[in-house]
């Protein structure tokens, strides 16, 4: 993460840093969609033969694709595995920390609790931990059902892979146009804006079924939302760092605290996610071996769909709308910062 330099550089590498991002998720995306999407295509075009589960006799081919689409994932798995590995070489080889000239590197002067207990305790930053992890855990749990959903309500079996791409190749075009909002509009305008979009195009999905290209327009709308949220929080975060050192001048190195944290609430969102969808079908009846589902089933898809990320969503933005960091504050955080600069460098002549 880049933090020198001024906040137009800073948000300029984190806009390039994000959209590096999203195309590696494309990447990530893509193999796995063209891995596994096939095997459900398969599934449903034999369940399509009988209109109901498979009768005992027929019991072996539903066996033999399950058994085929679990070895795709793990095939899949272990493509995208090797692939993070080489990142993480290339990350550890090629990447070196540059200190500030005001922050050496080294350890934190405060004990490890002390500096949890004041990093929490700075409002600004708390509130958008909060934020980004109601609006991270919405899209999760939209992404984390979308292809069950796309095969169990929508009748799109075969095609949710091509709608995952279009909707993060939209996702890596918007971050230049986001950038360019976030500039001439602000971050928080940015953030509402942006994360409003996905709201119509979730209502849409789950009204409409077997039509794909009112899923390609959809979801197109949704990748524009989703380039929001790759880049407004990331982008924030900077301001709420530089928020805390101008109010504790004596915590210095706890940059660390600020990025962990951020990243383990987006993993957490995830992990909730998926526990959430995985227990709501439990409890609603779903069943892998069945070719037609209760209609108990349907319904919890599409509530996981639409209504909770979207409930989620407005929650995420209340809780940005009370973020104290406006652009006014931004402003005054630079010369605040500009002027602590000044003063380290009088009293540390080079």
């Amino acid at each position: 993460m880049f933090l020198g330099g001024t906040q137009r550089e800073r948000d300029s590498a984190t806009a390039y840093r994000m959209g590096v991002e999203v195309l590696s998720t494309l990447l990530g995306s893509g193999i796995m969609g063209q891995i596994v999407g096939g095997y459900h295509a398969s599934m449903s075009q034999r369940c399509s033969l009988h209109n109901e589960t498979l009768p005992n006799g027929n019991s072996s081919l539903l066996t033999d694709t399950l058994e085929n689409t679990r070895r795709a994932y793990t095939v899949a798995a272990g493509v995208l595995g090797s692939l993070y590995c080489v990142a993480c070489l290339v990350l550890f080889l090629g990447v070196k920390e540059q200190p500030g000239p005001f922050c050496p590197l080294g350890k934190t002067k405060l004990p490890f609790f002390r500096c949890l207990q004041t990093i929490l305790g700075h409002r600004s930053y708390t509130r958008l931990l909060c934020g980004f992890l109601f609006a991270s855990l919405a899209f999760q749990l939209a992404q984390g059902i979308f292809a069950f959903f796309c095969t169990h309500a929508a009748g799109l079996a075969g095609s949710f892979q091509h709608l995952v791409l279009i909707m993060l190749v939209v996702a890596s075009l918007s971050i230049p146009f986001w950038q360019w909002f976030l500039m001439r509009f602000g971050k928080k305008t940015a953030v509402f804006v942006g994360l409003s979009l996905i709201i119509p195009a979730l209502i849409v999905i789950t009204q409409v079924t077997h039509n794909f290209l009112v899923f390609a327009f959809m979801v197109a709308v949704a990748g524009c939302s989703l380039a929001v949220l790759y880049l407004l929080p990331w982008s924030m975060l900077p301001d709420a760092v530089d928020d805390f050192k101008l109010r504790n001048p004596t915590c210095l190195n706890l940059e660390a605290f600020f990025y962990s944290f951020y990243v383990f609430f987006n993993k957490f969102a995830g992990g909730l996610s998926l526990g959430i969808s995985t227990m709501s079908l439990h409890f609603a009846g779903y069943k892998a071996s069945d070719c037609t589902h209760n209609p108990m089933v349907i319904l919890t898809l599409r509530i996981l769909m639409a209504p909770v990320p979207i409930t989620l969503l407005l929650i995420s933005m209340a809780v940005f709308y009370f973020y104290p960091i406006n652009e006014e504050r931004r402003k005054q955080i630079r010369v605040e910062m500009e002027a602590a600069g000044h003063r380290g460098e009088a009293e540390h002549p080079t």
